[in-house]
C-alpha cells in the first residue's frame, strides 16, 4: 500500500485510490512571466521519485505534465534539466490544462508551493516546498530557463547535477530547502563516495538484500515517500560489518531504482580518487 500526505487534509492517502495498478500522476507547472524556477524542478523530481516508488511497489504509473506555452528555448532547456537531473520524461505535457487523452483525472496533482490551482475532484494534491539560496549563493528561484540553464546556478562547471538531485532528496518533500555552496559540496563528495564503494562491492559474490533493510526501506518508501529515511539506511548499510559487501552492492542498486544517482557508474572502471 502506497500513501502520500494530501496537502488539502494533512492527512495520509493511499494511491491510487481504487484497486487498480495504474497510478496516474500530473504535475503541474506554473502559468506566469516568471519562468521555471528549482521549486518547480523540484515538483518535477517529486512526480519522478513517487512514480519510480510506485513501480517499485509493483505498481504501473504515468506521469504528465502541464506547463506554459513556453518558447522553444525555455521549453528546451527545461527538457536539458529535468534530463540533468535524472528525472523520466512525462508521458505527455499539455499547455495550460490538461486536454484530450489527459482529461481523466489523475490520482495525484503535484504542484510547487503556493501555486494557485484548482483542485481536481477525488484526487490527491501534494504541494512540494520552495528552494532558496542563501544570502548571495546563487540566483532567485524564479530565474528564467535560459541559456547556459537554471541548474549552472546550482551546480558549477564541474559539478554533477545528480549532487542536486542528492541534496534534495535528503529533505521531505514538503520542506524547504536553502541551497548552499556547503551542502551541495557535501552532496557531491557523499555521491563520489557512494559510488566508489559499489564499484568495490560490486567486484565481491553476490548477496541477498537483508531482509530487514528491505522490509524497512520499502515500508519508509510507501509511507509518504521517506526518502531521507532510506539515505540514513544507505549510511547505516555501508557501515554494518554484519552485511557482505555483496549485500551491500545489492542494496544499494536495488535502491537506486527510486533514488535516481547513478550509483553504478563506477563499475567496471578505474576509480578516481576521492577529492
Amino acid at each position: 500500500m502506497l500513501r502520500i500526505v494530501d496537502t488539502r487534509t494533512g492527512h495520509l492517502v493511499e494511491v491510487p485510490s481504487v484497486s487498480r495498478h495504474l497510478l496516474s500522476i500530473c504535475v503541474h507547472q506554473p502559468v506566469s512571466d516568471a519562468g521555471i524556477g528549482m521549486t518547480d524542478l523540484r515538483a518535477l523530481l517529486v512526480g519522478d521519485v513517487l512514480a519510480r516508488t510506485a513501480q517499485l511497489h509493483g505498481l504501473q504509473s504515468r506521469t504528465f505534465l502541464t506547463t506554459a506555452d513556453l518558447p522553444h528555448e525555455q521549453a528546451q532547456a527545461l527538457d536539458r534539466a529535468m534530463s540533468a537531473l535524472g528525472i523520466h520524461p512525462p508521458a505527455t505535457v499539455g499547455v495550460h490544462h490538461l486536454t484530450g487523452a489527459l482529461r481523466a483525472p489523475a490520482d495525484v496533482h503535484v504542484h510547487a508551493y503556493g501555486t494557485a490551482a484548482q483542485d481536481a475532484v477525488g484526487a490527491v494534491r501534494v504541494d512540494v516546498g520552495q528552494i532558496g539560496t542563501a544570502s548571495g549563493e546563487g540566483v532567485p528561484d524564479r530565474a528564467h530557463l535560459l541559456a547556459p540553464g537554471l541548474l549552472d546556478a546550482f551546480a558549477p562547471e564541474g559539478t554533477d547535477p545528480l549532487a542536486v538531485r542528492m541534496l534534495l532528496l535528503g529533505h521531505a518533500y514538503r520542506t524547504p530547502i536553502t541551497v548552499t555552496s556547503t551542502a551541495l559540496e557535501e552532496a557531491r563528495r557523499t555521491l563520489g563516495h557512494w559510488r566508489q564503494l559499489v564499484a568495490d562491492w560490486a567486484q565481491e559474490p553476490s548477496r541477498p538484500i537483508p531482509a530487514d533493510v528491505l522490509r524497512h526501506t520499502h515500508a519508509e518508501l510507501a509511507d509518504d515517500l521517506g526518502v531521507p529515511a532510506v539515505l540514513d539506511t544507505l549510511v547505516t548499510v555501508a557501515k554494518r560489518a554484519d552485511v557482505p559487501a555483496g549485500a551491500k552492492f545489492e542494496t544499494f542498486a536495488f535502491l537506486d531504482r527510486v533514488l535516481g544517482l547513478d550509483l553504478a557508474r563506477e563499475v567496471g572502471h578505474q576509480h578516481r580518487a576521492a577529492t
